[in-house]
């Protein structure tokens, strides 16, 4: 994997407060040289894009850079670091997961696969891969945990659905029912196009509510029981991304050729083709349960009720 290389402005900044934010973190107590602690912020501070110092300076102080220490020690394998992170987070971790699954078993499997790809049991090209190494410090540790706890059981739920066994499907007269419709032939693949782009830059926790309110057919209650928040916040953000995805598309669109109203056309007449970019990409598997066709095309074009 490659990594982008820093600046001179972020590396200037990072190396102005590298000992200032190495103490805040507590990086020795959990083993963090201050060499390595430098190399994560560079890698944040560059992701970030600021250009500015003081735009770079300010972003830096206020990550929450003792959850991110800790965070990025225990990706690194350091027991120190991970006894500290089960104390602090083990049972938040639980009561999240209960309020998702809503039964003690199914929770206490739920978060106990989470432990093992938090951890990093698993390598790839020698080296170990833990969830923890993307936590940035942008938003508190606790809520980034319960949007991979969501998006954990979002891909269980999957797999589930696609497990079910040749009787169940025979009892419920799976083998009778008429094949599915071939799709409609795409119009112009610009709108496939720009559709992707502009779901390719959401965030985790975007994709997590997207995918669970128009994939799955969740109702705003539970994605809200599942990410710990009110209800009222996961229908402003269902509706500030359901807008803001249209506005960037049909911007898209217009950078590609279309004018304006053959944009917002495009969006009307081919949203069965738009609804299908939008099973794709926000899937993080290769197939998605079924859901209401007609709900999914009234919800894209107007945002949750």
């Amino acid at each position: 994997m490659s990594i982008t290389k820093p600046s001179f402005a972020v590396q200037s900044i990072v190396n102005d407060l590298l000992a200032e934010l190495h103490a805040k973190g507590g990086c020795e107590q959990i083993g963090l040289t201050r060499e390595s602690f430098a190399t994560i912020l560079c890698e944040i501070g560059t992701k970030h894009g600021a250009t500015s110092e003081t735009e770079i300076r300010t972003f830096l102080l206020s990550l929450r850079i003792d959850e991110l220490a800790l965070a990025r020690a225990c990706a690194a394998g350091n027991n120190s670091a991970w006894e500290i992170f089960l104390t602090r987070y083990r049972e938040k971790l639980y009561l999240s997961a209960l309020r998702i699954a809503r039964e003690d078993s199914a929770a206490r499997e739920l978060a106990d696969t989470l432990y093992a790809d938090l951890y990093g049991t698993n390598t790839r090209d020698g080296q170990r891969v833990s969830k923890l190494a993307s936590y940035t410090g942008r938003g508190s540790l606790e809520g980034w945990l319960r949007t991979v706890l969501a998006q954990e059981y979002v891909n269980r739920y999957r797999r589930t659905k696609r497990l079910v066994s040749l009787d169940e499907e025979s009892e419920e007269g799976v083998q009778f029912r008429a094949p599915e419709p071939e799709p409609l032939p795409s119009a112009d693949t610009r709108l496939a196009q720009a559709t992707d782009e502009a779901l390719a830059l959401l965030s985790a926790e975007e994709r997590v509510v997207l995918s669970a309110y128009y994939l799955d057919g969740r109702t705003l209650a539970e994605i809200a029981r599942m990410l710990g928040v009110h209800e009222s916040t996961i229908s402003r953000k269902i509706d500030k991304l359901a807008k803001s995805l249209r506005k960037q598309i049909v911007a898209d669109l217009a950078r590609r050729g279309m004018s304006r109203r053959q944009a917002e056309e495009a969006l009307e007449v081919d949203v069965r083709d738009l609804q299908l970019d939008i099973r794709r990409s926000l899937a993080q598997e290769s197939s998605t349960p079924a859901f209401s066709e007609k709900g999914a095309e009234a919800r894209v074009r107007e945002g949750p009720g």
